[in-house]
């Protein structure tokens, strides 16, 4: 019991807490370097389809996600994550775009001011994307976040839906329904995917621990309550909402990258809903699930597309279904939803807690003398310091207990939880009064 108590109140020793620190800190280093050198052999051992898979996984890792800051963290149910990315998208490829491949492009109509005299290099056109999808979530979000729930879903997918609809219409910019063709494809990279996703992993998990994620979790769970309170609800919402735009209009620009080519029809209604499904078989709240989910989303997808072939069973023969692929993953989403209500994760996250914990016991273990072996038999239990009620339920039990057996205590022992049942009535008429 000593033990326990002094292991309950060691984490308020300030060296115990660096030290903590210092561990979970070397953790993640460790799991960075090694994530690093996965990423090196898989860059120089797979080929073009696999590589490409796991870019794509990358981008959905960024799109989960910051979609899961503006509605799992804050409550803003958003369906206009097509549209940041279609700025981000359009405005990364005119800078990277080369000179001869816009002069074709843009032959029978000449490209606006300022894209035709503008050209940047990859790095600056994905943050410049990142960027004006911002400020294009600013300018929506003074009106729209004023509302809430569905309202702020039908607002958000009405912005897609303009967005997409101008770029359709103005092809001194966009090229309209034809798109842009022949864009730089520096996403096909696992160092500029990943990068990227671990970045945005990084700001979004800093973010969300910070002050401005305790007041995005307070809007969340009542937003009426938050703003009595004390709590900034529209400076806290639009936070949320326009750098989750940023990191969609980044992701935007890394997907039109990848796929070295662009149109109206690429940032529909059926690329907002599939993020969202990542998000909500993740978990909501949850970073961890954002990520895992979207790998097993992308690499599954793939998976399934043989199928869709046709193949043999033994007696069994199935024919080529176009589409079978899409029937068999809304099962396993189904199956997901029924015995996982909260999403796979249900709004945790992946700590290091664990290792910490198991080390630092084995170094008191080891200052104690303990031997392995008796360090895995006993199991610590958790500190639960005793109170007054449970005191006395455990005396009238115990007294009951002799009562029934025909044993009956001693007067002291009567006189004793008669003294005891005196005072919890005293205090208790002290307390009504």
């Amino acid at each position: 019991m000593v033990g326990d108590v002094e292991h309950a109140f060691s984490y308020r020793d300030p060296s115990v807490v660096a030290r903590r620190a210092r561990l979970k800190l070397a953790c993640n280093l460790v799991s960075l370097a090694l994530a690093a050198a996965l990423i090196h052999w898989l860059q120089r051992n797979l080929g073009d389809y696999p590589l490409r898979i796991l870019n794509l996984a990358a981008i959905n890792v960024i799109l989960a996600v910051s979609l899961n800051l503006i509605y799992g963290f804050t409550g803003m149910f958003s369906l206009g994550h097509a549209g940041f990315m279609a700025v981000g998208a359009y405005v990364a490829a005119l800078l990277t775009l080369p000179q001869a491949t816009k002069d074709v492009i843009f032959l029978m109509a000449p490209l606006a001011w300022p894209f035709n005299v503008l050209s940047a290099p990859p790095l600056v056109a994905v943050i410049a994307g990142g960027l004006v999808a911002g400020v294009a979530a600013f300018l929506i979000g003074l009106p729209v976040l004023r509302l809430r729930g569905d309202y702020l879903g039908i607002a958000t997918l009405g912005f897609a839906e303009i967005i997409r609809v101008v770029a359709n219409n103005i092809p001194s910019v966009t090229n309209g329904a034809l798109g842009l063709k022949g864009i730089p494809g520096f996403a096909n990279n696992l160092w500029w995917t990943w990068g990227w996703a671990a970045f945005t992993v990084w700001f979004i998990s800093r973010l969300v621990s910070s002050a401005h994620g305790k007041a995005f979790l307070a809007i969340r769970e009542d937003e009426v309550a938050a703003e009595i309170m004390g709590v900034r609800v529209t400076y806290h919402k639009t936070v949320s909402f326009v750098t989750g735009a940023v990191f969609a209009g980044i992701g935007g620009a890394l997907l039109g990258s990848l796929t070295s080519t662009i149109d109206p029809k690429t940032f529909g209604f059926m690329l907002t809903f599939n993020i969202l499904i990542i998000v909500v078989a993740g978990g909501l709240g949850s970073i961890t699930g954002s990520i895992v989910t979207a790998l097993l989303y992308t690499v599954l997808l793939e998976a399934l597309r043989p199928i869709e072939a046709g193949w043999r069973l033994g007696p069994l023969v199935v024919p080529e279904i176009p589409g079978l692929r899409m029937v068999v993953f809304s099962l396993v989403l189904l199956v997901i939803i029924l015995f996982y209500q909260r999403g796979l994760f249900g709004g945790r996250e992946f700590s290091w807690d664990w290792l910490v914990n198991r080390l630092e016991r084995r170094a008191r273990a080891t200052t104690r003398g303990e031997t392995p072996s008796a360090l895995r038999a006993r199991q610590p239990e958790p500190y639960r310091p005793s109170t007054r009620a449970d005191t006395r339920d455990k005396s009238m039990s115990h007294g009951m207990g002799q009562a029934a057996s025909g044993q009956g205590g001693t007067n002291d022992d009567r006189d004793a939880l008669t003294d005891e049942a005196g005072r919890d009535a005293s205090g208790q008429q002290s307390k009504l009064t």
